[in-house]
């Protein structure tokens, strides 16, 4: 509906006034509301008279409170919208804004030092929800996970298992918890058999990679290529490659024995180190390279990094690192998720039963499911702290956000069986007359279901995804107040049909909204 009137107010001030289009906040302005009249200088009741006339199969009314112009979207517009609905089914809301464009999406991308944590989750489910939307308007997408598999970080973690042997005397800075004492076990012959840290390091990382995969896949998460650091990037000579190119361009200083990238960002004033006096190279080494092949070998448009809130500090070096490699810094876009607290029965929950040190994606998956898991991570902004109540989310009732959600759906489903019609392609009525949805809970929940397609283009270009699940929380409690107050099970057939039409609209956006966020719909409840 926004590119709509967009397009009719195009019309009237031409192509080169940059304005918007928004929602309106109270029902005295309208539906939608628009500040094209602060762009230019043409006279906002002039503006009105000229939008009723191009708009007058649209709107209603249109009308200017100080500079800012409202529209009330006519009722017949509102049933073309809803048959536009039922005839598209699936596909409605999807389009092609993204024209294409090749779109990396890298996330979760934890260590394989350690299981997955319910932390990883919240940023696993966001990277796949985001994926599925990306497709869905038009976008070339690849899901990755980059495994940081070489380094220091590897040869640790063969310490810590030697340490658990006693093999070597134990560190502050070594792994802890069950899973370490897990992996001496698997590893006990090569342990016996003298195998050094870095050597155990490496074959304790690819068992607790393939749990990984496998805590992945329980979580209903897909990624398309799994990135390796060691086989794709040290191994094939991609950090001497890289940082000769840097050479090449000067943009390397060495001094205290180590090479450094010069900064050239006014948001990155330090020299940042590439290889160390030791002649190492530095793990920025390792992720200019990881980009290089990103957006130089493999052509990326567009790379979306989603981070946790401990990597905030980094990203401006890495946009100054990408920068020096002659991509532009705003082809990579980075997602912060913040910290996650588990709430159980209105206390923080500090220790898994499991893993002694802290809660794995696994034990949230087993304590309230995936669905639940996905949808109460989704529905919070990723930018803002959360508190994740595990007594909610276990519970079997509409106080649940994903449980509402999906009961709607469900009852969508159910209005059809007592109506002795359901047929999976069958449509509610050949041709109801939706006209006759004159209720208020009727025309709420349709203009509720018209919202769909675009908040689904503003999701493609700000990846703001919470707004999708709170979405489905509206619509769901829009079609239970229609439901409340309105029998769709009546004797007028024409009156049935045209709610039985609303119906089942309400079912194929609440489908689409929620196979987005990857929430499934259960057959009962």
């Amino acid at each position: 509906m926004i590119e709509k009137i967009s397009e009719l107010i195009r019309k009237v001030v031409g192509e080169g006034p940059k304005f918007g289009v928004t929602p309106s906040e109270k029902p005295e302005f309208g539906h939608y509301a628009t500040n094209v009249a602060f762009m230019v200088k043409e006279d906002p009741a002039v503006l009105v008279e000229k939008l009723s006339v191009v708009g007058r199969e649209l709107f209603s009314k249109v009308s200017a409170t100080g500079k800012f112009i409202n529209f009330w979207i006519s009722q017949a517009a509102f049933q073309a919208e809803l048959k536009n609905i039922l005839k598209q089914k699936e596909k409605y809301g999807a389009s092609k804004i993204g024209g294409g464009k090749k779109v990396q999406l890298e996330f979760i991308s934890a260590n394989p030092t350690g299981p997955l944590t319910m932390a990883n989750g919240r940023g696993g489910f966001l990277g796949d929800a985001l994926g599925n939307l990306l497709k869905k308007t038009g976008h070339d997408v690849e899901k990755e996970y980059y495994v940081n598999d070489a380094g220091n970080q590897v040869r640790l973690l063969g310490e810590s298992i030697l340490a658990i042997a006693g093999k070597v005397e134990p560190a502050e800075n070594h792994y802890k918890g069950e899973y370490v004492k897990t992996l001496t076990g698997v590893l006990g012959k090569e342990i016996q058999q003298g195998m050094n840290a870095a050597d155990l390091g490496r074959l304790a990382a690819n068992v607790l990679l393939a749990s990984i995969k496998q805590s992945v896949k329980n979580a209903g998460i897909k990624f398309d290529h799994w990135f390796s650091e060691a086989d794709s990037l040290h191994k094939k000579g991609e950090l001497k490659k890289t940082l000769a190119l840097l050479e090449s361009g000067g943009l390397v200083a060495e001094h205290d024995g180590a090479k450094w990238l010069k900064s050239n960002n006014a948001e990155e004033e330090k020299d940042r180190v590439l290889v160390k006096s030791d002649g190492q190279p530095t793990y920025f080494l390792a992720d200019l390279a990881y980009h290089y092949d990103k957006f130089i070998k493999r052509e990326f448009d567009q790379s979306v990094v989603i981070w946790g809130a401990d990597h905030h500090g980094y990203i401006a070096r890495l946009k100054a690192g990408v920068k020096a490699l002659g991509v532009e810094p705003e082809r990579l876009k980075i997602l912060i998720v913040q910290l996650v607290r588990l709430i159980e029965n209105g206390r923080e929950v500090k220790m898994s039963k499991r893993a002694g040190e802290f809660i794995t994606l696994d034990d949230l998956l087993m304590e309230v499911g995936k669905d639940a898991a996905r949808f109460f991570f989704l529905m919070h902004n990723p930018e803002t702290h959360m508190d994740f109540d595990m007594t909610l989310a276990k519970e079997k009732s509409q106080k649940n956000p994903v449980y509402y959600a999906q009961y709607a759906v469900v009852r969508c489903v159910s209005i059809f069986k007592k109506a002795g019609i359901l047929r999976r392609l069958l449509v509610a009525s050949k041709n109801p007359n939706l006209a006759l949805l004159k209720s208020d809970s009727e025309i709420n929940l349709v203009q509720e279901l018209v919202k769909y397609p675009d908040l689904i283009a503003q999701t493609a270009k700000d990846y703001q995804v919470s707004r999708l699940a709170r979405y489905s929380l509206e619509v769901a409690r829009a079609f239970n107040n229609f439901y409340e107050k309105e029998r769709v099970i009546v004797d007028d057939k024409k009156l049935m049909g045209a709610r039985l039409a609303l119906v089942k609209a309400t079912r194929v956006v609440l489908e689409n909204v929620l196979g987005i966020l990857g929430v499934a719909i259960p057959k009962e409840m």
